[in-house]
């Protein structure tokens, strides 16, 4: 088999793999075995003093925690502004009904923060959370269609931290609601002060969850990235699990119990996720709802709270970008929201040394240069054997084709006389594919390190790339990438290919050009500079054995 062909095949496989995952989900989750489908409630037309979800001890099965109604109602809003954050909450159900990230602008007018909750127009994305009763609860609580009062309707940063309180009461029992706010973090603090002023006791849990539908502004059909919940068990086997919104209208989950855990709403470098009690005991659910969307949430262990006693319930709740180093110092496991799939444990390196070059330089685009130099020193060794055999087959070429003349009606006798002269001039024809395969998972490894580091949006390089996350606007990128395969593909020997081979392998560059258009600029500076590189490598070696430096 000729060296070239085998390059373009593994180059070929590399790409037609990652183009699957484009199409379709990486590697859908199965579903863990204490999970089990449960019939979709509805609450429409339910008055608030009605509801009453029962949440029964530890080891019984979970009922339905109130839902979203398909209309979401709106009462007061208070709008609550930090340095990072842009925030609006309702009095109806006191969530969190509009976030906007203020360090991260909208991906079509920059002048504008990135919108990534809110509920109004397509838009469905909400945090929700409230108090859930057992069945025989004789006191009431809130959930999170309850109305809440406030003493002001704005607030903003000033100092360090920020709260904001909501206040509900009812039959003897008052609930403080507070959202805590920190300076310069994406974290929001939770807390339920219960005031138990009756002669009874009085027990709920605290439940918190997301609501979404399926809208994504950012979504693009030529880079797939996973839109939906995931719910996080470190006790389980699996325990970084993707829940498809296909998949939770086939069978919802609900039930799933363990120490610890979250549940979280993930889309293109954002996210949100309800953080629990690390050390209680916590149920976890992602079901349908009406009319197309979607809840993954969490319901913390009942707590009681004795006659004319008080008790604060606490939560926290993640609103922001998916930035590693910050995800992992706030809930085990958060960080493996930068899903790299099954190359994880090459792409997190790769990362690791990608964040430190840009610590040194200061810039994206560079530091995919360095680190590309730096990979190919690491391969070059590899690397070498693969050009010192295409070198030697081109070398040989005169032969070949002689052979290819004379007995090429015959295939046969050519493969007899071709694999005899191989063995006179010490040629082994597939000396250069182990490197590749070796390569091969590095770079793809490397594609989703460009896809879903967040450190990479909107992050400007030189000139005309002002975003390494998006396309060449220009496509100068991909044109000089087409040309260097072009370049490279001289270098190669093309002796054994007939006619039509050679054909496809001349179409090859432009073809890739194409294609490479729709790629990440920041992936494409990779491959452009991988690309000079190699034909650099492979131009000294071939020019050193065509003039017999070496044999």
């Amino acid at each position: 088999m000729n060296m070239r062909s085998f390059w373009w095949l593994a180059l070929a496989f590399t790409l037609l793999w990652i183009w699957m995952q484009w199409t379709q989900f990486q590697h859908k989750a199965s579903l863990p075995p204490q999970t089990a489908a449960v019939t979709q409630k509805t609450d429409k037309g339910m008055d608030t003093s009605e509801i009453n979800p029962d949440v029964p001890t530890a080891h019984q099965a979970m009922e339905d925690v109130p839902t979203a109604k398909a209309q979401i109602k709106q009462a007061q809003r208070i709008s609550v502004k930090t340095d990072v954050l842009d925030i609006v909450i309702d009095t109806q159900g006191g969530d969190i009904r509009d976030v906007k990230l203020l360090k991260y602008a909208a991906t079509n007018d920059r002048a504008q923060p990135f919108h990534l909750m809110g509920d109004t127009g397509q838009m469905m994305y909400v945090a929700q959370n409230g108090i859930a009763l057992q069945s025989k609860a004789v006191l009431p609580a809130p959930t999170h269609k309850s109305l809440y009062q406030t003493p002001q309707t704005h607030y903003e940063m000033t100092g360090d931290t920020l709260t904001v309180p909501l206040t509900w009461e009812q039959d003897g029992v008052k609930v403080t609601k507070t959202y805590v706010f920190t300076k310069g973090k994406y974290v929001i603090g939770l807390n339920y002060q219960i005031d138990n002023t009756t002669q009874k006791e009085w027990a709920g849990g605290l439940y918190s969850q997301l609501v979404r539908n399926t809208y994504d502004p950012d979504h693009n059909a030529m880079m797939y990235t996973y839109t939906g919940p995931v719910l996080y068990d470190g006790h389980a086997e699996s325990k970084y699990n993707k829940h498809s919104f296909d998949d939770l209208s086939k069978q919802p989950i609900q039930g799933v119990q363990t120490t610890g855990g979250w549940a979280a709403m993930i889309q293109h470098y954002f996210m949100s996720a309800v953080i629990p009690d690390q050390e209680s005991q916590n149920r976890y659910y992602a079901k349908p709802l009406n009319d197309g969307e979607y809840v993954a949430g969490v319901v913390e262990p009942m707590e009681t709270v004795a006659a004319g006693q008080s008790q604060t319930l606490s939560s926290e709740l993640y609103i922001g970008p998916i930035i590693q180093d910050n995800l992992e110092k706030i809930a085990p496991g958060l960080e493996l929201t930068v899903d790299y799939g099954v190359l994880t444990i090459i792409a997190e390196p790769i990362f690791w040394v990608l964040e430190k070059i840009h610590a040194l330089v200061g810039n994206w685009g560079w530091s995919i240069i360095l680190l590309t130099v730096l990979i190919k020193l690491l391969f070059y060794k590899l690397s070498e054997t693969s050009y010192r055999s295409m070198a030697r087959l081109k070398k040989f070429q005169p032969k070949l084709k002689q052979l290819k003349e004379n007995y090429g009606d015959d295939k046969v006798i050519f493969q007899q006389k071709m694999m005899k002269l191989y063995k006179e001039e010490k040629i082994n024809p597939l000396g250069g594919c182990l490197p590749i395969l070796v390569q091969m998972p590095v770079f793809i490894a490397l594609y989703w390190v460009l896809l879903y580091s967040a450190e990479m949006r909107q992050a400007p390089w030189i000139l005309w790339i002002d975003d390494l996350s998006v396309k060449d606007p220009y496509f100068i990128l991909p044109i000089l990438m087409g040309i260097s395969m072009w370049v490279q593909q001289k270098l190669n020997p093309s002796a054994m290919m007939d006619e039509m081979q050679q054909k496809v392998m001349k179409a090859l560059p432009f073809i890739f050009t194409i294609f490479f258009m729709f790629f990440p600029a920041g992936l494409v500076l990779y491959w452009v500079v991988n690309n000079i590189l190699s034909v650099s490598q492979q131009w000294y070696i071939t020019r050193k054995i065509e003039a017999g430096e070496e044999k």
